[in-house]
């Protein structure tokens, strides 16, 4: 099928298989399965926080990039971002005592399910999303309403017994603080140490999906290295601990948590990430029944990854091959943006930070005219052009409880990290002729009601 005829998906979040450190894996698993000093431990159960080799390279290489203290014993290592949320909800929320959930709207969607999922349908609210990443005074107010609502209600009896090694919060926020999905902003230092103050004052636990932390690349030169201080913001569990313990948190468990991965570095088959946070936080973690009834998550491909991180081979295929290539697509993207959709009135955000000099992630978000509903243009994308995009709508916190609607009905999400460089700007020229198309004869392509596949939502990661 010719590229002018073939499907082209500008939706799908993954990573390109010319992006995968395949050689690397390959080498990595043959010196981890001819060593018997390795493998017969990386094949059994392991300690509950996880394969302590990993830990170790883990802390060195984070210590390094983010300017703090090394210590192996705040990371705990996950089977990967999405699961580890699973988990941190099991040990360390109660649908009976944990009033609500906060997400940055528009959101990384598929993580409403995972909420909804521990018991809080219904109570998950979304916040909007400002030039520094997020609207703290909507926060705030949004969380003083929840609690003033929840004084004049007798508890009810708890479903969990927190035990010694965990504590349950009243509220959790969720937030992907760099290169966010899908708006590709990064959150300013003063927002996250703000974030972090209000986390404290309301008890409320911070996560963050650090994913896109190590893929960020100046929008001039070199994309192998990451000097630029905007590319080392700190992270929010970092400002956390500079802040000292609490008073009120007597156990030290903290108020702010990295969830990393390395589904966007090595692949999301590996099915391995880490969190890190207070010593309290990622002990307690691992105490979670799961993970103590397995013996600690992706063992075997933990050993794998440990390999790679102390050989320095990822390091510097993150350096040489993954960011540049990153780079290379996203510029391609935006030079197709500037000659065939900003001439039709799209606007399109070009930098992490407002006047920043670097971008990241995977994910460009557009802004269509006024008179361009974005479902209607991945619609006519899909049937009429082959094209696949991330409607609006999608990213809308689902099952939003805050009496205040967000709606993306002019936004559309595109990746950049896992078609070719050819499909991407063939990509580019399809969605054009989307909007001159629905320009020409809007209400024949409203009446036609064309409609989306139901299982969009799953390659949109």
């Amino acid at each position: 099928m010719s590229l002018a005829v073939g499907r082209i998906n500008l939706v799908r979040g993954w990573p390109a298989p010319d992006l995968l450190p395949v050689h690397h894996l390959s080498a990595a698993a043959q010196r981890v399965l001819s060593d018997p000093s390795i493998y017969e431990p990386a094949l059994q159960y392991g300690d509950d926080l996880g394969y302590r080799p990993l830990r170790e390279a883990l802390s060195d290489w984070l210590s390094t990039h983010y300017n703090v203290s090394r210590d192996p014993d705040r990371i705990c290592i996950s089977g990967g971002a999405s699961q580890n949320i699973a988990c941190i909800l099991q040990s360390f929320t109660d649908p009976a005592y944990t009033r609500a959930i906060w997400m940055v709207a528009p959101c990384y969607h598929l993580a409403c399910t995972i909420f909804r999922d521990a018991g809080f349908e219904g109570r998950i609210r979304g916040f909007s999303e400002d030039e520094e990443g997020i609207d703290l005074v909507e926060l705030e107010e949004g969380i003083k309403k929840v609690d003033e609502q929840q004084q004049a209600v007798t508890s009810p009896k708890l479903f969990k017994d927190a035990g010694q090694y965990h504590k349950f919060y009243r509220h959790v926020v969720y937030v992907v603080p760099t290169s966010a999905n899908p708006s590709g902003k990064t959150m300013s230092l003063r927002r996250r140490k703000d974030l972090v103050t209000l986390a404290r004052k309301y008890d409320a636990l911070v996560i963050c999906d650090d994913v896109y932390d190590f893929l960020q690349w100046p929008l001039h030169g070199s994309a192998e290295n990451l000097e630029r201080p905007e590319m080392r913001l700190p992270r929010l569990c970092d400002i956390d601990l500079g802040m000292g313990q609490a008073p009120e948190d007597t156990r030290g468990f903290g108020y702010a948590v990295s969830n990393g991965s390395f589904s966007k570095i090595a692949g999301p088959g590996i099915r391995t990430g880490w969190l890190e946070g207070s010593k309290a936080f990622s002990f307690g973690l691992s105490q979670t029944g799961s993970t103590m009834s397995g013996g600690s998550p992706s063992q075997f491909c933990a050993s794998i990854l440990a390999e790679l991180l102390q050989t320095g081979n990822l390091q510097t295929h993150l350096s040489k091959i993954i960011r540049p290539t990153l780079q290379r697509r996203h510029r391609l993207l935006m030079e197709a943006f500037h000659e065939r959709l900003a001439p039709l009135g799209v606007e399109c955000r070009e930098s992490s930070l407002p006047n920043g000099t670097s971008y990241g992630g995977y994910f460009v978000w557009l802004t269509l005219p006024k008179d361009m509903p974005s479902r209607l243009v991945a619609e006519v994308a899909l049937h009429k052009e082959n094209l696949i995009v991330g409607n609006g709508a999608m990213f809308e916190v689902h099952g939003n409880n805050n009496g205040k609607h967000h709606n993306f009905n002019r936004h559309i999400r595109l990746t950049f990290a896992y078609v070719s460089e050819d499909e991407l700007v063939e990509g580019v020229q399809r969605l054009r002729n989307v909007i001159q198309r629905i320009r020409h004869k809007p209400q024949q392509y409203v009446d036609q009601k064309l409609g989306l596949p139901d299982n969009l939502l799953e390659t949109s990661k």
